[in-house]
């Protein structure tokens, strides 16, 4: 929902929350509610305010119009958003993100609805219900995060100490999915969407298993895992120039600590080889107009008064035309008038002139 701001008239989204009586609020909007009232960055969907009643939580947050995978279906090539476009909006993402990991903060749910895009085609991280923080030492974490398409390998095989990385696995699944239009690795379940990316990045070597088991113990393999061998990302992203290609490859590494983290990503020279340039803003949205963005009810309003104004406008064009028409029909009647009388008048005079010259031959 969108509401207006009566202070500074500013559009707001407000995001409603039911409260249990038995259960009260909920943990994950506890959660939601302390981090993003710490976090403050452009790249990140401010939270204004809560409103704490009985029965609700309503929170109060910045306006964006739509989110990434809406944006992709809108102004995309069947989905895929052209290059310029893609750099400028993973930029964005790997500064929010970088933001969020210096703060000490996992996201963990990384996906096109969750990313959002306003009027000035700002990309800004939102919905963070499932976000954590993390500290020294590591933190046990659940490994029911993230939605499939977007979870990392080691949390598909069951790790639950999991740190930064698993965000920037996020980062590179995104990334790949603005270029191509369709998500990179679309599995059914755990077993296959571990499938679907071993048939992409190659099956593990042994020592890279052994070295995840080490980092995270929890993983019990019960099963070999099935020998895949690499494909080459740049046929799979033949429309990628080749720094997006090797950026991609670094952020979907297999084994976690190989994993480019936000800092070094932003470093690579995809971004730094030339300067990123802003898309240019949605035909169907200017820049001067980019703040006026009014809710549903109040725009169709506006709408329909400002057609009644027109229509008042024109219809007294309309009269004022006709009666320009009318004054001037009238004086090209009294024109004609006062042609035919001078007429006349000569006619006349003549006529008199003619019997003046008469009568004078006869006296003579």
């Amino acid at each position: 929902m969108q509401g207006r701001s009566r202070t500074t008239s500013e559009i707001v989204a407000l995001k409603e929350i039911h409260l249990d009586a038995e259960e009260g609020t909920p943990s994950t909007a506890i959660r939601e509610i302390s981090l993003m009232k710490e976090l403050r960055h452009v790249n990140i969907v401010r939270l204004h305010d809560v409103i704490h009643t009985e029965s609700k939580l309503v929170l109060i947050f910045e306006y964006c119009e739509q989110d990434l995978k809406k944006y992709m279906d809108t102004h995309g090539d069947r989905g895929a958003l052209d290059l310029a476009t893609v750099k400028h909006f993973t930029h964005q993402l790997l500064n929010g993100i970088q933001y969020c990991h210096d703060n000490r903060v996992l996201h963990r749910d990384l996906k096109p609805q969750n990313l959002l895009i306003n009027r000035r085609m700002e990309l800004k991280i939102g919905d963070f219900g499932l976000a954590r923080a993390f500290g020294v030492p590591v933190n046990t974490f659940s490994n029911e995060v993230v939605t499939l398409w977007y979870r990392a390998p080691d949390v598909l095989l069951g790790s639950r100490t999991y740190n930064t990385s698993i965000d920037i696995w996020s980062v590179g699944c995104i990334f790949a999915e603005m270029i191509t239009g369709y998500p990179l690795f679309r599995g059914r379940d755990n077993p296959d969407q571990l499938n679907c990316i071993m048939k992409v990045i190659g099956t593990p070597s042994e020592a890279t298993i052994a070295q995840i088991k080490l980092d995270s113990p929890e993983i019990q393999l019960k099963t070999p895992l099935t020998k895949y061998s690499k494909q080459p990302m740049h046929l799979l992203l033949p429309k990628a120039p080749h720094d997006a290609v090797n950026l991609i490859e670094h952020l979907l590494q297999f084994e976690p600590s190989r994993r480019y983290d936000a800092a070094k990503a932003l470093l690579h020279p995809y971004f730094t080889a030339a300067p990123i340039a802003p898309p240019p803003l949605p035909s169907a949205v200017s820049s001067s107009t980019a703040s006026l963005a009014l809710p549903p009810r109040v725009a169709a309003r506006a709408s329909q008064a400002s057609a009644a104004v027109q229509a008042q406008q024109q219809a007294l064009q309309a009269q004022q035309a006709a009666q320009q028409a009318q004054q001037q029909a009238q004086a090209q009647a009294q024109a004609r008038a006062l042609a035919q009388q001078q007429q006349q008048q000569q006619q006349q005079y003549m006529m008199q002139q003619q019997g003046y010259y008469g009568e004078s031959s006869i006296r003579f």
